[in-house]
């Protein structure tokens, strides 16, 4: 059941059903190191979670296909969605995180060998700063990121650039910059979830933009934030605090309205 530890206290597994592909996105926070700085200003909402007939709360409909779970590396999270054995990882953490995306990939009784591709949604030390191990371990896997960022992240093998409505194991690429001039989320469009990085995030269960302090630029990361309020979905994975499990298209939509 979504929210209910898999193991101790680092990692939660949501499950959604069955289908054809496996995506493993783990997500981490915001900035160019280690920080507790909340995520931007929060700004509250009035839009209530909505949950499709027949489903709890955190769940999509079985047709949906997908798994996920959050691992939890202290100041910011980092996201597993699992389909039929198969897995891509989007941001390895911040330096020491390797162990940590190890353990959730063995929670879903996946290895580093089904690992086929690696997403970076910018280049922030909190997001990157585990790449050269996590593309070391994942050997098979192809690497992936936003062409104004690609330079920065330091792997052993070259990355792939990717672009606006680019598939990478088919989950569509959006770029979002603003946070970063590379920075991009990655949609899950079948099963409605969206892993924004650190173009959104939350603040006690609130949602909220891009942290102005991390941020490169703001009016380019306000658009940005406009932009993923006209995608549909319904979970919103964030680096920085608590997913939003049901209902959080509607709140990134009011978020954008007030801002």
């Amino acid at each position: 059941m979504s929210g209910t530890p898999a193991y101790s206290r680092r990692v939660f597994l949501a499950r959604f059903g069955h289908g054809s592909v496996a995506a493993a996105l783990l997500v981490a926070g915001c900035g160019p190191a280690a920080s507790t700085s909340p995520v931007g200003t929060a700004v509250p909402t009035t839009v209530p979670p909505t949950v499709p007939p027949g489903t709890s709360p955190g769940s999509l409909p079985a047709t949906s296909g997908f798994d996920w779970q959050r691992v939890d590396l202290g100041f910011v999270s980092a996201y597993v969605l699992a389909r039929d054995g198969e897995a891509v990882v989007v941001d390895s953490g911040p330096s020491g995180s390797a162990d940590d995306i190890e353990v959730a990939l063995g929670a879903i009784d996946l290895a580093w060998d089904a690992v086929g591709h690696v997403i970076f949604t910018h280049l922030h030390g909190d997001h990157v700063g585990s790449a050269a191990d996590v593309m070391s371990r994942a050997a098979g896997a192809t690497g992936y990121a936003g062409a104004a960022d690609l330079a920065a992240i330091a792997v052993p093998r070259p990355l792939t650039a990717v672009a606006d409505n680019d598939r990478v194991f088919d989950l569509r690429i959006v770029t979002t910059p603003g946070h970063t001039a590379g920075h991009i989320a990655v949609l899950d469009e079948v099963g409605g979830i969206l892993v924004a990085g650190d173009a959104l995030g939350t603040v006690g269960g609130t949602l909220a933009g891009s942290n102005p302090q991390f941020t490169a630029d703001m009016a380019a990361a306000a658009r940005s934030v406009a932009k993923l309020a006209t995608l549909r979905f319904d979970i919103l994975l964030v680096g920085h605090g608590d997913p939003i499990e049901s209902g959080a298209a509607g709140q990134v939509a009011a978020l954008a309205a007030s801002s």
